[in-house]
């Protein structure tokens, strides 16, 4: 069963951005107006889908092509091809739909198209134009990497399908058949037009499309004599300008014989000779006035016609050769198939057309009624339908990016931490916080702050300061306006700086009239609302209390330390996990400085036993989870849990907690044993499959720090390796084998789409990066630490009069 057999009509919301590529009007070439075609249909049936096209250019000024076209390739460059495929992963382009032909791309049997399609990210579905049955050495290779590098082929016609499946060893599930389009036009009787041409009056042959020795013509021209001498009043009309590539090597030597020997057989006049190309309003006007239509083709090499649909969408009785495409639509007295050559038997086929009205009547209404299915509308349905599906399963069955997969990281569990690098959290952040979103690397202003994104960059920058103590970042980066200092000056401690930053605007988030935060702010530094979320709240908390227990500096530790307080009891009113888990984060954090503060042991011990009570009361073996639906963030839960168990001694919250948490982790382990997160394009439902993209950068990041708090309370090392694995999820070993990560800025992309990594490096996707790797540094110092102190570890929550490193460094 084919892909589009499997798929079911749909809104096609998978699908917002469509690239098909190949040649293109006003380039004359049957491809080029079927890219054309398909291109208007899959529009005018899906207005909300941006389409577009990638035209290919046969000389280097191109073509004056309309608003389709997005991006022009010189078919003979190959670094064009490198650069469109570049263009079209950048423009976010969720299915691109390949029309192929050896002979429109540049390189040995058309292989330059190869480079573009290994370099794209997207879901590739190839129609195939020519599907050659004694392909050459160099044609199978090519014909073979093409099937490696799309998502489905589609064919149209059932014996392009027996050759693929035969010739070329391609699954029979990876070939669709969709019929090529035709423009649905009304059944007209043949008089209606015969006075715009002056053949009123006149029994009409056509023959439409490029002129060209394959075509068969001298065939049909020996043959006239034969028919005009049973209907004088027969003409033959041959439509269609030469094709460019035999004007380039003949010039126009193939027309001209045809016309010399018309002229030898006497039958001249009765021969129009239309030597131009045609619109679409125009040709359907010639084929409206054909009572016959014939394509004498030399052999049967032709595995698709679309002349020869479009005649037959007309409802035009057809007397051609047998090629492959006319023996398959010809059948079932469809039209009259003649041996190849045989200028007798066209004759008589024609005459016999004329004479026998009822009959030929009787073949244009079946070949009318037959092709009913291929009108473009229909067809582009067909195609979307196919897209929609490909797109689908490219989200469940991700294909790897074979350019980009790193060397040895399926392999590695604990390699050398990467360089902390925080120039991307820098140019995100201006005067007032660190900005929500980014279009590539460049901030988004659009868009705003939250209190969400500035809380994880205080705990990221507050982290930071254990392992960064001065950071020296140039005058020209300094967050207040550069012409104050001279270019050339380094501005010592920017960590300050940015945790100053931070920490004020969550200050002024706080609202104190309700006791909540406010999350969202606009560029013009108006909140949009005046209660945020719980979740909200408590990444709030859990960057105070960060802020408390690290802070050196004791103006940041004073102002953290009573905002807390003032925060603190709206905690106690929280009922969302995610609000509870990250408030008992940062609660924990604030003991590690305060551990005598009665009132938040008391309130973490009433938090902590509302999770309990919450997966006590949904859990069951199969589905050890607080609710029915696995969203967003989802090991800071259990993380919680671990922290409370541990810190008050309570055995049970500690075994439900790693109970948790190894189920957790268990769901996403992709097929080779790499990290693959939850999806967010679907989340996962109980007794469904989990989603699998897009995977979102916090995921993996809670769950190194989950792991490496249940590494320390259970000492077991496998939680260790698991922490880096998430790590290294971040670099490159993730389903996909694309780093998130990027080196040259110390950004991370927002997201790992199912052909491939967002551009943008937006605040959450770079602060949550930041906390993951740094809370594997502060997991190195720790062990470092213990390896080289001879002193017993303090008590749990003893006060200790120096910041200590972070058990939950979130």
């Amino acid at each position: 069963m084919t892909m589009l057999q499997k798929a079911k009509p749909s809104s096609w919301d998978a699908l917002e951005t469509l690239a098909l590529i190949g040649t293109y009007t006003p380039r004359r070439c049957g491809i080029a107006t079927f890219t054309n075609d398909l291109t208007e249909a899959l529009s005018g049936a899906a207005p909300k889908i941006n389409t577009t096209a990638v035209a290919m250019n046969d000389r280097p000024e191109g073509y004056r092509y309309n608003k389709r076209v997005w991006f022009e390739v010189n078919q003979s460059r190959l670094v064009e091809y490198r650069l469109a495929a570049d263009f079209l992963n950048m423009s976010s382009v969720d299915v691109v739909s390949l029309q192929h032909e050896f002979g429109i791309f540049g390189g040995h049997d058309g292989a330059y198209i190869l480079e573009l399609l290994r370099r794209l990210r997207m879901p590739v579905v190839t129609t195939l134009h020519t599907v050659l049955r004694e392909p050459t050495d160099g044609q199978l290779r090519v014909m073979r990497q093409l099937s490696d590098l799309s998502d489905q082929f589609v064919v149209m016609a059932y014996r392009a399908e027996e050759f693929l499946r035969d010739i070329y060893k391609i699954p029979a599930d990876k070939i669709t058949v969709i019929p090529h389009g035709i423009p649905d036009v009304p059944f007209v009787d043949p008089n209606y037009y015969k006075d715009l041409f002056g053949v009123e009056g006149k029994k009409v042959i056509l023959t439409f499309g490029l002129l060209g020795p394959s075509k068969g013509l001298e065939n049909m021209i020996e043959a006239m004599p034969a028919i005009v001498k049973q209907h004088p009043d027969a003409v033959y009309i041959v439509l269609g300008a030469t094709h460019p590539g035999v004007i380039a090597h003949q010039g126009e030597e193939y027309r001209l014989g045809l016309q010399r020997r018309a002229k030898e057989l006497g039958i001249a006049d009765n021969i129009i000779w239309v030597n131009r190309y045609v619109d679409l309003d125009e040709l359907l006007e010639f084929l409206g006035s054909a009572d016959v239509y014939v394509t004498p083709y030399l052999n049967e090499a032709q595995i698709t016609s679309g002349t020869l649909c479009y005649a037959l969408g007309c409802g035009k009785p057809v007397v051609s050769t047998p090629y492959w495409h006319a023996q398959e639509l010809l059948e079932d007295g469809r039209g009259k198939l003649v041996p190849f050559g045989d200028t007798n038997e066209l004759a008589n086929a024609v005459n016999e057309l004329f004479t026998n009205e009822a009959e030929r009547h009787a073949i244009r209404k079946r070949a009318y009624q037959y092709t009913r299915p291929m009108a473009w509308k229909s067809v582009a349905q067909k195609y979307l339908n196919l897209f929609q599906t490909v797109r689908e399963h490219r989200n469940n069955s991700p294909k790897p990016t074979l350019l980009a997969r790193p060397s040895g990281l399926s392999n590695l569990k604990t390699p050398e931490l990467t360089e902390i690098k925080l120039d991307q959290l820098i140019n995100l952040t201006d005067g007032t916080g660190i900005i929500q979103a980014a279009q590539s690397t460049i901030p988004d202003r659009h868009v705003g702050y939250t209190t969400d994104d500035n809380a994880r960059a205080l705990i990221a920058t507050i982290i930071a300061q254990d392992h960064l103590p001065t950071l020296n970042v140039p005058a020209t980066r300094r967050l207040r306006p550069a012409a104050q200092v001279e270019s050339s000056m380094l501005v010592p401690n920017a960590l300050e700086d940015l945790t100053t930053r931070y920490l004020s605007f969550i200050g002024h988030a706080f609202n104190s009239e309700t006791g909540r935060f406010r999350h969202r702010m606009n560029y013009a530094r108006q909140w949009q609302d005046e209660v945020g979320s719980e979740e909200s709240h408590g990444r709030s908390i859990w960057a105070l209390g960060e802020t408390v227990a690290r802070s050196s500096m004791r103006g940041h530790m004073t102002f953290a330390a009573n905002l807390f307080q003032q925060a603190l009891d709206t905690c106690a009113k929280l009922q969302t996990p995610h609000g509870i888990a990250y408030s008992l984060i940062g609660i924990h954090a604030y003991l590690r400085r305060f551990s005598g503060d009665s009132h938040a042991r008391r309130l973490r011990e009433q938090l902590a036993d509302k999770l309990m009570t919450a997966f006590r009361s949904h859990m069951d073996d199969d589905w050890p989870w607080l609710s029915d639906k696995l969203t967003y963030a989802n090991a800071q839960i259990p993380h919680a849990l671990l922290l409370s168990g541990r810190w008050m001694f309570n055995n049970e919250m500690i075994q439900m907690a790693l109970r948790v948490l190894d189920w957790l982790y268990n769901i996403q382990i992709g097929e080779d044993d790499h990290f693959a997160p939850i999806g967010s394009d679907g989340w996962l439902r109980r007794n469904h499959n989990k989603a699998r993209f897009n995977q979102l950068p916090i995921e993996a990041s809670g769950m190194i720090n989950a792991a490496l708090e249940a590494y320390r309370v259970t000492n077991d090392k496998t939680w260790l390796e698991r922490a880096y694995g998430c790590l290294n999820w971040f670099l490159g070993d993730n389903d996909l084998h694309q780093p998130l990560y990027d080196p040259s800025t110390g950004g991370c992309a927002e997201v790992l789409l199912p052909h491939g990594v967002s551009e943008n490096q937006s605040a959450e996707s770079t602060t949550v990066w930041l906390i993951g790797l740094l809370s594997l540094y502060d997991h190195v110092q720790s062990e470092e630490s213990s390896a080289t102190s001879t002193e017993s570890v303090p008590a749990p929550e003893a006060t200790n009069p120096q910041p200590a490193a972070s058990s939950e460094p979130k």
